[in-house]
């Protein structure tokens, strides 16, 4: 390639010098397609400048020292090209013009070339088919012929062996072809529209390349010994030497599988055979095994299809790991319940199992039991110490046995470990450690449990363990027993140890708001029984503008936040911290109030009070202004002015009667002097004695002088003439404000000897007062009443 492109900068450089003359400036070759790898020299016209140029590669400068100038042209040597794609330009050194430009783009030959013959029709005992196939990096817009062409070593012998757009072909291959007699060599030719390209050659002769079908198979068998595997090579061509691969994989659920490769060499035989032991595969176990094989070195056949096996168990890998949990029933007989490893689910093979409890003596005969799969139990055992063995068959010879002690009741002696300690992890794992006895033991049995039906146990010759694949978050109880010769000793049990602990569970909350405080109050309630106990609790509050605060809670249950503005609205939570998680109530939201709750408290309770008070005060003064309202009017039947205004009729008799009267009830106010009085005209032998201040009152008669007394008629009264004369009497009463006299009981003479006598009305002096009588509404009645 390199001469042809010399030949052409030779044969363009005439041409630029000629059109030099017409100062014409350019870059050739254009757009140039070359092998990736290979050299290549572009040359820039430069007559139409002075001085010096200069090259780009991708708009980078080039060094110098990779291309020549002289007045006329610059030539840039590429050596080693291997860009996709690249765009050279040239440019003035003193104008910076581009003076021209070009494209390289570069592309690669095919690659990794290879031919074999093989059968297609598998009736024919010789190959009948010629198949190539190689390796091309190209652009998938490009559209690429190919051609397979031959060429006989020892001659000028060629041909073509078949061609193709993809990057493989196959033509019929015939045996009888004379010139695949001897050794060959063949490439592939690369052709676009615009390069061609011609891969490396592959050397070969026909018995080489030849690649068998794959073998067939015979049987593929499995003991508890050994694999073996059988298969026949088809055509089979007894001068030949053959070899073969064996491959086998454990079948796994993800990933790739993770293939052996053993290789065999077969001579004179069309059947093969291969075996291993079971050694190296694990029980009861699927694997899968393929084989392929090759002629004389040559290309090897397809894999054969794949064989699955199931791999029996061994007895390397059982072991019955017997152990056993003693329970006290309630009438006091002991049921001993009884565990071992099961036979993995996956192995196909029937087993039987046989339980045998024996009394802890030489030469006494045991009791056989039938067993499930995985555990059993034996009633009624006896408080002696006992001997339980298992027994595994299978096909009817014994697999494997083991056998495990069961103390007498009360038996003393036995070791016992101490001073458990548990603890779990976030991944689910509990982890336990304890002491050893003082006496020397082999080994520590582990039982656990979560519902006391189905046990689980674990063997260790360590003080300490780790249980795993435990149910998530939930309670186990976990016996320690040590192991010492043939027997066993006291267990020791821890009860609840939670497998992981959980969240701390649900937050509720509640807030009661106050004026610059708010009272918030939690509960927890776990979300299952391994709920990790909270060891602190912090509230966090803010406004709607800012930032968040935190109080650290020294109660469990209750917290009053305190310090806050009065008619804000707030949010807060509480959060729960545990040793290992913590967990956030609800967010809730809430509004100080305005005012003071106790003042406005105590404002209504003042208020109330003070009303009460008032409308006490105002019933009493409503009732004391009703009793005023009734006593107005004296009761003129206790007042002394009565006598006075008896004798001071004119018509009626002037003899009292024993027996009441109206006249009883009627009392006359006294004058203020004794000018008031009216003279005695003949109505009394002692008048003088009538003009003293002391009245006979009939009321105060004896009785039986007034039962004498016939009744006496009504008297007429004249009112007063107005209510101005009644004020004036009151008023002229000396040092009294009553209109009463005297109503005062008080001792009176006795009551004299009346007779009938008419008195004289006499004219009153023009000044006198006028009397005033006071009438009682009831009393008529009384009178008449008594």
């Amino acid at each position: 390639m390199y001469p042809l492109l010399f030949l052409l900068v030779l044969g363009v450089t005439p041409s630029a010098c000629k059109e030099g003359s017409t100062n014409t400036c350019d870059v050739v070759p254009k757009d140039l397609y070359i092998e990736a790898g290979s050299s290549i020299e572009i040359v820039c016209l430069t007559s139409c400048v002075r001085g010096k140029v200069y090259w780009t590669l991708d708009n980078k400068s080039v060094d110098g020292s990779r291309y020549n100038t002289n007045s006329t042209h610059a030539v840039l040597s590429l050596r080693n090209f291997t860009l996709p794609r690249a765009t050279l330009q040239c440019h003035s050194n003193d104008t910076h013009q581009v003076l021209g430009g070009t494209t390289i783009k570069t592309y690669l030959k095919p690659s990794n070339l290879s031919c074999f013959l093989h059968h297609e029709n598998m009736e024919n005992s010789t190959p009948d088919q010629f198949t190539c196939s190689w390796e091309h990096q190209v652009d998938p817009s490009l559209t690429i012929n190919y051609t397979v062409l031959w060429t006989k070593s020892d001659s000028s012998e060629s041909g073509e062996i078949c061609s193709s757009t993809e990057k493989t072909c196959k033509n019929t291959y015939k045996s009888s072809n004379t010139y695949f007699s001897g050794s060959y060599s063949a490439t592939v030719k690369a052709q676009s529209a615009v390069w061609e390209a011609t891969s490396d050659p592959f050397e070969f002769t026909p018995s080489d390349i030849i690649k068998i079908p794959h073998p067939k198979w015979s049987s593929v068998t499995l003991s508890s010994d050994q694999l073996l595997v059988k298969w026949k090579i088809w055509p089979y061509a007894s001068n030949y030497k053959y070899h073969c691969q064996v491959k086998y994989s454990k079948m796994i659920n993800e990933g790739t599988p993770k293939w052996e490769i053993i290789e065999i060499e077969i001579l004179n035989e069309n059947s093969a055979r291969w075996y291993m032991t079971t050694e190296r595969l694990e029980s009861c176990s699927n694997y899968t095994v393929a084989v392929r094989c090759n002629l004389n070195k040559g290309a090897w056949s397809d894999w054969s299809p794949e064989k699955t096996v199931l791999t029996k168990l061994k007895k390397s890998d059982y072991e019955p790991r017997l152990w056993r949990k003693v329970e006290v029933e309630k009438n006091g007989d002991r049921r001993v319940h009884t565990m071992w490893t099961e036979i993995p689910p996956t192995c196909q093979d029937t087993f039987n199992f046989t339980i045998k409890q024996t009394p802890y003596k030489e030469n006494t005969t045991g009791v056989n039991y039938m067993a499930t799969l995985c555990d059993s139990s034996i009633s009624d055992v006896n408080e002696d110490a006992h001997t339980i063995t298992l027994e595994v068959f299978h096909k009817d010879s014994l697999f494997a046995e083991d056998s495990v002690y069961v103390p007498a009741v009360g038996e003393t002696g036995l070791p016992e470990v101490t001073g458990i300690q548990t603890n779990s992890t976030p991944e689910g794992v509990i982890r336990l450690s304890w002491k050893a006895p003082a006496q020397p033991v082999s080994g520590f049995m582990i039982d656990y449990t979560h519902d006391g039906k189905q046990y689980y146990w674990k063997e260790t010759k360590d003080t300490h363990a780790s249980l795993d694949g435990l149910l998530d978050k939930t309670p186990y109880n976990i016996t320690v027993t040590p192991l010492f010769d043939d027997k066993t000793g006291h267990g020791a049990q821890v009860l609840d140890i939670c497998s992981r602990e959980g969240d701390p569970g649900n937050v509720n909350i509640s807030v009661v708001p106050g004026h610059q405080s708010a009272y918030v109050s939690w509960d927890v309630r776990p979300q299952d029984v391994c709920s990790e106990e909270v060891v602190s609790f912090t509230i966090f509050y803010s406004t709607e503008q800012g930032p968040e605060l935190n109080v650290t809670a020294n109660s469990k249950s209750h917290h009053t936040l305190q310090d806050l503005t009065p008619d804000t609205q707030y949010t807060v939570y509480v959060k729960a911290t545990a040793h290992t998680r913590t967990t956030n109530s609800e967010v809730k939201s809430f509004k100080t109030t305005r005012f003071d709750p106790h003042f406005n408290r105590t404002l209504i309770i003042r208020g109330t009070l003070l009303i009460f008070l008032v409308l006490t005060v105002g019933l009493c003064c409503a009732v004391r202004w009703k009793r005023f309202k009734d006593q107005l009017v004296p009761d003129p039947g206790r007042s002394s002015v009565a006598l006075l205004a008896s004798e001071s009729q004119n018509t009626a008799p002037c003899t009292f009667e024993p027996s009441e009267s109206i006249c009883s009830s009627i009392y006359i106010e006294e004058a203020q002097t004794v000018s008031t009085f009216l003279p005695d005209t003949g109505c009394n032998e002692n008048p003088a004695s009538d003009q003293t201040r002391g009245y006979d009152d009939p009321a105060i008669a004896p009785a039986t002088d007034r039962q004498t007394e016939d009744p006496v008629e009504p008297v007429e009264t004249q009112p007063p003439s107005s209510p101005g004369e009644l004020s004036h009497l009151l008023s002229s009463e000396s040092g009294l404000s009553s209109p009463y006299r005297s109503q005062s009981p008080q001792e009176t003479p006795a009551p004299k000897t009346s007779k009938p006598c008419k008195r004289v009305p006499v004219k009153q002096p023009e000044k006198m007062p006028p009397l005033s009588v006071y009438v009682s509404l009831d009393m008529f009645e009384q009178g008449q009443g008594r």
